[in-house]
């Protein structure tokens, strides 16, 4: 006898979503301790870490009223995962990022800005892939990528990202707040933060180092 867990189209995505939160968290444990046993280098962590701390915050966010604590959540499926929960909740950034912050005095606001942009071009990103094109909804993250890019002091003026952002800012502010993007304007913005993620990272002084 097949035994649904749902009834319907809302309650399936709400458990696809609890599902992809239990997949986070658990990825996020297994990299935290392959860290902290020297399996994968600080550059390969740091990146995968920003990745998951990003889609973390974009997934508790849609999950903010029926996931009121991560912690309770991760107690109720026994998941026992404390590293993912400092990393994911407590901290927000990658141990790499926290490191470098206490390691000099003016690390620790140049860090959370890297962290900042990082985050804020995945979740701009993500949003796309979950079709959120309406102009109310893609503009402010947009407005935070290039504010964020904007206070990362060494990044050029003429930096690719900034220019295509204030580009993306400029198109959506001539447009209605209810008006959407077409689907080949999603997929152009979509293929410019991706452009504009990869020369954000390249331009970073300690990549590949």
């Amino acid at each position: 006898m097949e035994v649904k867990l749902w009834n319907d189209k809302r309650e399936r995505e709400m458990y696809d979503n609890f599902a992809e939160l239990y997949a986070i968290i658990k990825a996020t444990e297994r990299l935290e301790k392959a860290y902290v046993r020297d399996i994968i280098t600080p550059q390969e962590y740091e990146i995968e870490c920003q990745k998951l701390i990003a889609h973390f915050k974009t997934l508790a966010s849609t999950l903010k009223d029926t996931v009121p604590s991560i912690e309770r959540f991760a107690d109720t499926y026994r998941m026992e995962c404390p590293a993912a929960i400092n990393r994911l909740v407590v901290s927000g950034v990658p141990a790499t990022v926290e490191h470098r912050a206490t390691a000099a005095a003016g690390a620790s606001t140049s860090a959370a800005i890297v962290a900042e942009c990082v985050q804020n071009f995945i979740t701009s990103m993500d949003s796309l892939k979950l079709n959120m094109v309406a102009v109310d909804q893609v503009h402010p993250l947009l407005s935070d990528l290039n504010g964020s890019l904007n206070k990362l002091t060494i990044l050029p003026p003429d930096f690719e990202g900034k220019i295509k952002m204030k580009d993306w800012i400029a198109r959506l502010s001539k447009m209605g707040a209810a008006d959407e993007l077409t689907e080949q304007q999603a997929r152009q913005l979509h293929f410019d933060l991706e452009s504009s993620y990869n020369s954000f990272m390249a331009a970073l002084p300690n990549a590949g180092t």
